[in-house]
């Protein structure tokens, strides 16, 4: 199978909202915002098999010493094929070097970026204000 993945790609609506409703993200229920936010970050990478897109994550940085990567899904259909972590080493390459790259972690999550490199943070918590669901 030949994924295209590429930093900088533009992105519809449409194929955005059903990524995200497939792996049920609450920020598919703002599409304005969501589609905004993609747009403006850093560094939006996207995965594409004949053309679909299967796989998009972000990176919001102040493009010196911090980036943080918010979002990173791949399509159901589509998952334990490496696209995740092909999305994911396009950005570290993008951001190698950078003091501090974070993001957060859940459930089976976790492992996955334990193998690319990330660690829990010392004995720091994450906190948040957060107007989802699925946490």
């Amino acid at each position: 199978m030949e994924v295209e993945v590429q930093l900088g790609d533009s992105i519809e609506a449409g194929e955005v909202l059903e990524i995200y409703r497939a792996n049920d993200w609450s920020s598919a229920d703002k599409p304005d915002q969501l589609l905004a936010a993609l747009r403006s970050s850093h560094s939006l990478v996207t995965a594409r098999f004949q053309g679909r897109l299967i796989g998009i994550a972000n990176a919001i940085s102040d493009a010196h010493l911090v980036v943080c990567y918010p979002h990173m899904l791949v399509h159901p259909d589509f998952q334990r094929r490496g696209i995740g972590a092909a999305l994911m080493k396009k950005l570290q390459t993008r951001y190698h070097g950078f003091h501090q790259q974070i993001l957060l972690a859940d459930g089976d999550a976790v492992g996955f970026y334990e193998y690319l490199g990330f660690s829990r943070a010392g004995k720091t918590v994450p906190m948040w204000i957060y107007q989802g669901t699925e946490h």
